[in-house]
């Protein structure tokens, strides 16, 4: 690797007036599972890397404002593990839990991966149906950016050069809802998966109609895919396996897959079909799980005399 400078700054303050004198030529660091192989591939070559470690305030998971609100520096397996998490939005550990190995786990952070923009990763799918919120700071202020619309092509964000993550915001499910993710993985536990669905879902009363829902694709675009046209296939029609289908056959017209050693742009397409609707069916299936096990807890009805 080229020579770089190496800056621990402890505070916000600190960071960005490190990114105020070098600049562009500036990189962020704070688990370092992607940037330390994107500069020993000499595709990136920062003149400093300001590690975040240090930084204080940034890390931790809390229960405010009808949500969770998850600190950029906050790992992946802090997120797999909360109890927290597992217990309000148990789809987002599930999630973390499904990247890579252990071993990166314990490293990548939140605000990093997101940072990244890789739209092989599986957290934004996820992060991106449950309308997660990302908080951007520097030296000017702070902004919330729906995640939604934070990517905007490979490698690439809405974030300014010195903007930081400093927290994701993730709301709790309205009642009558629930979601999964899935993905298919040709080779090893640590590749990236040929497609990714994430979906959620909420019905209306009487559990029989969509009212809302939310498909959203990942490895198969230069950016994670939310598949718009697909969700209005359902959005007010009744719960039917030929929805499914349909709406698994609008999101492979919206995806825009490229060839490579995972499978080809056509295997890929009709796989996005196939997963958007295992992950409908899926997020269904908890739902009718979540409605059983709390059936169970209250008991049987007693009749009135």
């Amino acid at each position: 690797m080229i020579p770089f400078e190496y800056r621990t700054p402890k505070t916000l303050r600190e960071v960005h007036h490190e990114l105020k004198e070098f600049g562009a030529d500036a990189k962020l660091i704070a688990g370092g599972t992607a940037l330390v192989i994107l500069m020993k591939q000499r595709l990136v070559r920062p003149s400093c890397l300001i590690s975040l470690r240090s930084v204080r305030g940034l890390s931790g998971i809390a229960q405010r404002d009808g949500g969770l609100r998850i600190g950029g520096l906050t790992t992946h397996r802090e997120v797999e593990t909360s109890s927290v998490v597992r217990r309000q939005i148990p789809l987002l550990a599930e999630t973390y839990r499904r990247v890579a190995t252990i071993r990166v786990r314990n490293v990548a952070t939140v605000g990093g991966g997101l940072a990244h923009a890789d739209p092989n990763q599986d957290p934004p799918p996820t992060l991106i149906a449950l309308g997660a919120t990302v908080k951007a700071s520097s030296a000017n202020g702070s902004r919330l950016i729906p995640l939604d619309g934070f990517f905007t092509d490979y490698y690439e964000t809405v974030l300014n050069p010195d903007e930081i993550i400093t927290e994701v915001f993730v709301p709790r499910l309205p009642p009558n809802s629930a979601g999964a993710f899935l993905k298919f993985l040709p080779r090893t536990a640590d590749d990236y998966a040929t497609v990714s669905a994430a979906a959620v879902v909420t019905l209306d009363r009487a559990r029989k109609i969509f009212a809302d829902v939310r498909i959203v694709l990942g490895s198969v675009g230069t950016t994670t895919i939310r598949a718009r046209e697909a969700e209005a296939v359902l959005r007010g029609q009744p719960v039917k396996a030929e929805a499914l289908r349909e709406a698994g056959e609008k999101a492979k017209q919206v995806v825009d897959p490229v060839s490579d050693f995972r499978g080809s742009a056509a295997y890929k397409r009709e796989m996005a079909g196939v997963f958007t609707r295992r992950a409908l069916e899926a997020a269904l299936d908890s739902l009718a799980k979540k409605s059983k096990s709390s059936r169970t807890r209250k008991g049987p009805r007693r009749r009135k005399k």
